[in-house]
Protein backbone atom coordinates (compact mmCIF):
# COMPACT_ATOMS: atom_id res chain seq x y z
CA UNK A 1 0.00 0.00 0.00
CA UNK A 2 1.01 3.57 -0.53
CA UNK A 3 0.46 5.11 2.50
CA UNK A 4 2.17 8.87 2.31
CA UNK A 5 3.78 10.90 4.94
CA UNK A 6 2.86 14.45 4.20
CA UNK A 7 4.40 17.32 5.48
CA UNK A 8 1.17 19.25 6.19
CA UNK A 9 -2.65 19.17 5.16
CA UNK A 10 -2.54 21.50 2.68
CA UNK A 11 -0.67 18.91 0.44
CA UNK A 12 -3.84 16.90 -0.11
CA UNK A 13 -7.09 19.17 0.52
CA UNK A 14 -8.14 19.64 -3.21
CA UNK A 15 -9.46 15.88 -3.03
CA UNK A 16 -11.90 16.08 -0.57
CA UNK A 17 -14.98 18.05 -0.16
CA UNK A 18 -15.21 17.43 3.86
CA UNK A 19 -12.92 16.79 6.80
CA UNK A 20 -14.18 14.62 10.01
CA UNK A 21 -11.37 15.78 12.27
CA UNK A 22 -11.15 14.00 16.00
CA UNK A 23 -10.82 16.28 18.75
CA UNK A 24 -9.13 14.43 21.67
CA UNK A 25 -5.79 14.23 20.62
CA UNK A 26 -5.62 16.09 17.39
CA UNK A 27 -6.94 19.42 18.00
CA UNK A 28 -6.29 19.76 21.67
CA UNK A 29 -5.03 17.27 24.94
CA UNK A 30 -8.13 17.80 26.91
CA UNK A 31 -5.96 20.81 29.16
CA UNK A 32 -5.11 23.02 26.08
CA UNK A 33 -5.46 23.46 22.33
CA UNK A 34 -3.29 22.57 19.98
CA UNK A 35 -2.17 25.68 17.87
CA UNK A 36 -0.84 23.97 14.29
CA UNK A 37 -3.55 22.20 14.87
CA UNK A 38 -6.29 25.26 15.14
CA UNK A 39 -4.63 26.76 12.27
CA UNK A 40 -5.41 23.53 10.20
CA UNK A 41 -9.48 25.20 10.91
CA UNK A 42 -8.76 28.65 10.02
CA UNK A 43 -7.38 27.34 6.28
CA UNK A 44 -10.32 24.67 5.85
CA UNK A 45 -12.70 27.64 6.29
CA UNK A 46 -10.85 30.34 4.23
CA UNK A 47 -11.30 27.89 1.83
CA UNK A 48 -15.23 27.12 2.38
CA UNK A 49 -14.25 23.84 3.23
CA UNK A 50 -16.26 22.12 5.18
CA UNK A 51 -15.62 20.19 8.40
CA UNK A 52 -17.27 18.50 10.98
CA UNK A 53 -15.90 18.28 14.87
CA UNK A 54 -16.29 14.75 15.29
CA UNK A 55 -15.74 13.11 18.86
CA UNK A 56 -16.55 10.17 21.01
CA UNK A 57 -17.05 12.37 23.95
CA UNK A 58 -20.17 10.89 26.09
CA UNK A 59 -21.91 14.20 26.13
CA UNK A 60 -24.49 16.33 23.97
CA UNK A 61 -22.74 18.44 21.35
CA UNK A 62 -23.68 21.68 23.24
CA UNK A 63 -21.66 20.56 26.19
CA UNK A 64 -18.64 20.02 23.53
CA UNK A 65 -19.41 23.34 22.43
CA UNK A 66 -19.07 25.40 25.55
CA UNK A 67 -16.08 22.96 26.90
CA UNK A 68 -13.89 23.79 23.30
CA UNK A 69 -15.12 27.36 24.27
CA UNK A 70 -13.53 27.28 27.98
CA UNK A 71 -10.34 26.00 25.86
CA UNK A 72 -10.52 29.48 24.20
CA UNK A 73 -11.53 27.98 20.40
CA UNK A 74 -13.38 30.55 18.34
CA UNK A 75 -17.00 30.17 17.60
CA UNK A 76 -16.33 30.38 14.03
CA UNK A 77 -15.46 27.07 14.13
CA UNK A 78 -17.69 25.57 16.08
CA UNK A 79 -20.38 25.59 13.51
CA UNK A 80 -20.37 21.16 13.29
CA UNK A 81 -19.71 19.48 15.87
CA UNK A 82 -21.43 16.16 16.70
CA UNK A 83 -20.72 13.76 19.27
CA UNK A 84 -20.84 9.91 20.66
CA UNK A 85 -23.18 11.47 23.27
CA UNK A 86 -25.25 13.28 21.06
CA UNK A 87 -26.43 10.00 18.41
CA UNK A 88 -27.20 7.96 21.67
CA UNK A 89 -29.02 10.83 22.85
CA UNK A 90 -31.25 10.81 19.58
CA UNK A 91 -31.43 6.89 20.28
CA UNK A 92 -33.02 7.10 23.77
CA UNK A 93 -34.99 9.56 23.50
CA UNK A 94 -37.39 6.91 21.55
CA UNK A 95 -36.90 4.34 24.56
CA UNK A 96 -35.73 1.68 22.17
CA UNK A 97 -33.83 -0.66 25.01
CA UNK A 98 -36.60 -0.18 27.71
CA UNK A 99 -37.49 3.16 29.57
CA UNK A 100 -35.57 2.69 32.88
CA UNK A 101 -31.91 2.93 33.17
CA UNK A 102 -28.74 2.89 35.37
CA UNK A 103 -26.44 5.62 34.88
CA UNK A 104 -22.56 4.35 35.36
CA UNK A 105 -20.50 7.14 34.79
CA UNK A 106 -19.30 10.60 36.26
CA UNK A 107 -21.39 13.54 37.34
CA UNK A 108 -19.90 15.39 34.81
CA UNK A 109 -22.23 13.11 32.15
CA UNK A 110 -25.34 14.07 33.80
CA UNK A 111 -26.05 16.55 30.74
CA UNK A 112 -26.49 13.70 28.95
CA UNK A 113 -29.55 12.50 30.70
CA UNK A 114 -31.04 15.73 32.09
CA UNK A 115 -34.02 15.59 29.38
CA UNK A 116 -35.08 12.45 30.93
CA UNK A 117 -33.41 12.22 34.63
CA UNK A 118 -36.66 10.57 35.74
CA UNK A 119 -36.11 7.22 34.51
CA UNK A 120 -32.67 6.84 36.02
CA UNK A 121 -32.89 4.30 38.48
CA UNK A 122 -30.41 1.27 40.40
CA UNK A 123 -28.75 -1.06 39.11
CA UNK A 124 -31.31 -3.69 40.24
CA UNK A 125 -34.01 -1.92 38.77
CA UNK A 126 -33.41 -0.76 35.49
CA UNK A 127 -34.23 -1.57 32.10
CA UNK A 128 -30.35 -1.45 30.66
CA UNK A 129 -27.17 0.57 31.86
CA UNK A 130 -25.88 3.61 30.10
CA UNK A 131 -22.34 3.60 30.45
CA UNK A 132 -20.81 7.16 29.83
CA UNK A 133 -17.10 6.36 31.70
CA UNK A 134 -15.79 5.71 35.01
CA UNK A 135 -17.33 7.03 38.18
CA UNK A 136 -16.17 10.63 39.90
CA UNK A 137 -12.61 10.00 41.23
CA UNK A 138 -12.29 7.53 44.11
CA UNK A 139 -9.34 5.06 44.63
CA UNK A 140 -11.35 1.81 44.22
CA UNK A 141 -13.44 3.67 41.31
CA UNK A 142 -9.84 3.70 39.60
CA UNK A 143 -9.74 0.12 39.23
CA UNK A 144 -11.00 -1.47 36.31
CA UNK A 145 -11.33 -4.93 38.58
CA UNK A 146 -14.06 -2.89 40.64
CA UNK A 147 -16.25 -2.83 37.72
CA UNK A 148 -15.71 -6.44 37.15
CA UNK A 149 -17.30 -7.04 40.41
CA UNK A 150 -20.30 -4.46 40.13
CA UNK A 151 -21.55 -5.63 36.89
CA UNK A 152 -20.67 -9.42 37.03
CA UNK A 153 -24.76 -10.03 38.48
CA UNK A 154 -26.01 -8.04 36.12
CA UNK A 155 -24.56 -9.44 32.79
CA UNK A 156 -28.16 -10.37 31.34
CA UNK A 157 -28.91 -6.57 31.03
CA UNK A 158 -28.20 -4.55 27.84
CA UNK A 159 -25.46 -1.95 28.15
CA UNK A 160 -25.10 1.67 25.93
CA UNK A 161 -21.88 2.73 25.61
CA UNK A 162 -21.64 6.21 24.47
CA UNK A 163 -17.33 6.70 24.31
CA UNK A 164 -15.65 3.35 22.32
CA UNK A 165 -12.50 4.79 23.78
CA UNK A 166 -10.50 2.58 25.61
CA UNK A 167 -7.93 5.25 27.29
CA UNK A 168 -7.29 9.10 26.40
CA UNK A 169 -4.47 11.64 27.27
CA UNK A 170 -5.81 13.77 29.56
CA UNK A 171 -2.67 16.32 29.37
CA UNK A 172 0.64 14.01 30.36
CA UNK A 173 -2.11 11.64 32.17
CA UNK A 174 -3.86 8.70 30.92
CA UNK A 175 -7.11 7.82 31.24
CA UNK A 176 -9.79 5.00 31.03
CA UNK A 177 -12.88 5.69 28.89
CA UNK A 178 -16.39 4.19 28.66
CA UNK A 179 -15.25 1.38 26.00
CA UNK A 180 -12.72 0.03 28.95
CA UNK A 181 -15.84 -0.60 31.10
CA UNK A 182 -17.57 -2.53 28.19
CA UNK A 183 -14.98 -4.61 27.26
CA UNK A 184 -15.19 -5.74 30.70
CA UNK A 185 -18.94 -6.36 30.58
CA UNK A 186 -18.30 -8.10 27.15
CA UNK A 187 -16.06 -10.08 29.37
CA UNK A 188 -18.55 -10.97 31.23
CA UNK A 189 -20.64 -11.89 29.18
CA UNK A 190 -23.13 -9.09 28.62
CA UNK A 191 -24.41 -7.42 25.45
CA UNK A 192 -23.13 -4.12 24.59
CA UNK A 193 -24.52 -1.54 21.98
CA UNK A 194 -22.30 1.41 20.95
CA UNK A 195 -22.40 4.70 19.78
CA UNK A 196 -19.53 6.60 18.18
CA UNK A 197 -16.45 6.00 15.84
CA UNK A 198 -16.37 3.62 14.41
CA UNK A 199 -19.56 2.15 14.13
CA UNK A 200 -21.73 3.92 11.29
CA UNK A 201 -24.66 6.14 13.17
CA UNK A 202 -22.48 8.75 14.30
CA UNK A 203 -21.12 9.26 10.87
CA UNK A 204 -24.46 8.70 9.12
CA UNK A 205 -25.46 11.61 11.23
CA UNK A 206 -22.62 13.98 9.36
CA UNK A 207 -22.11 12.77 5.62
CA UNK A 208 -23.65 14.71 2.95
CA UNK A 209 -24.33 12.92 -0.07
CA UNK A 210 -22.01 12.71 -2.78
CA UNK A 211 -19.25 13.82 -0.42
CA UNK A 212 -15.21 12.66 -0.89
CA UNK A 213 -14.43 12.75 2.64
CA UNK A 214 -10.79 12.72 5.00
CA UNK A 215 -11.15 11.21 8.19
CA UNK A 216 -8.22 12.52 10.69
CA UNK A 217 -7.81 11.30 13.74
CA UNK A 218 -5.18 9.76 16.29
CA UNK A 219 -6.74 6.77 17.35
CA UNK A 220 -6.57 3.31 14.99
CA UNK A 221 -9.74 1.27 16.93
CA UNK A 222 -11.72 4.11 16.04
CA UNK A 223 -10.92 7.05 13.88
CA UNK A 224 -9.24 4.87 11.59
CA UNK A 225 -10.91 1.73 11.64
CA UNK A 226 -14.59 3.66 11.16
CA UNK A 227 -12.65 5.58 7.77
CA UNK A 228 -12.24 2.15 6.66
CA UNK A 229 -15.44 0.79 7.35
CA UNK A 230 -17.41 4.12 5.91
CA UNK A 231 -14.55 3.69 2.91
CA UNK A 232 -13.27 7.46 3.73
CA UNK A 233 -10.07 8.02 3.09
CA UNK A 234 -8.15 8.57 5.96
CA UNK A 235 -4.75 11.08 7.32
CA UNK A 236 -3.45 8.97 10.90
CA UNK A 237 -1.95 11.43 13.77
CA UNK A 238 0.23 9.59 15.06
CA UNK A 239 1.28 12.07 17.91
CA UNK A 240 -1.79 10.70 19.68
CA UNK A 241 -2.37 8.00 21.77
CA UNK A 242 -0.76 5.13 20.06
CA UNK A 243 2.68 7.66 20.04
CA UNK A 244 4.72 4.89 21.93
CA UNK A 245 3.90 1.94 18.78
CA UNK A 246 5.29 4.66 16.43
CA UNK A 247 8.05 7.04 17.89
CA UNK A 248 10.70 4.52 18.25
CA UNK A 249 10.38 2.78 14.54
CA UNK A 250 11.17 3.94 11.38
CA UNK A 251 8.94 5.42 8.88
CA UNK A 252 8.82 2.48 6.50
CA UNK A 253 7.49 0.75 9.02
CA UNK A 254 4.17 2.64 10.02
CA UNK A 255 2.26 0.52 8.10
CA UNK A 256 3.01 -2.62 10.02
CA UNK A 257 1.44 -1.51 13.25
CA UNK A 258 -2.10 -0.47 11.79
CA UNK A 259 -1.73 -4.04 9.78
CA UNK A 260 -1.49 -5.83 13.85
CA UNK A 261 -4.66 -3.69 13.77
CA UNK A 262 -6.63 -5.02 10.84
CA UNK A 263 -6.62 -1.53 9.09
CA UNK A 264 -4.99 0.73 6.90
CA UNK A 265 -5.01 4.40 6.16
CA UNK A 266 -3.78 6.65 3.24
CA UNK A 267 -1.60 9.70 5.36
CA UNK A 268 0.14 9.86 8.26
CA UNK A 269 1.09 12.83 10.12
CA UNK A 270 3.01 13.12 13.73
CA UNK A 271 0.68 16.42 14.33
CA UNK A 272 -2.03 18.10 12.40
CA UNK A 273 -0.26 20.84 10.47
CA UNK A 274 -1.18 23.03 7.84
Amino acid sequence: MNTKIIKGLREVQSKYDAFFIDLWGVIHNGVQLYPDAINVLKELNKLNKRFVLISNAPRPSKSVEKYLINLKMDKIYLKNIFTSGEAALQTLKNNIYGKKFYHLGPKRDDDLISSFRENKTTLEKCDFILCTGLFDKEKEKDSLNFYSTLLTKYKKLKMICTNPDLIVHRGSKMEYCAGSVAAIFEKLGGSVVYFGKPYPEIYNFCIKKNEKVLAIGDNIRTDIIGANKMKFDSLFIIHGIHKKEFLTIPTKNYDNVLKKYKTKTDYYQERLIW
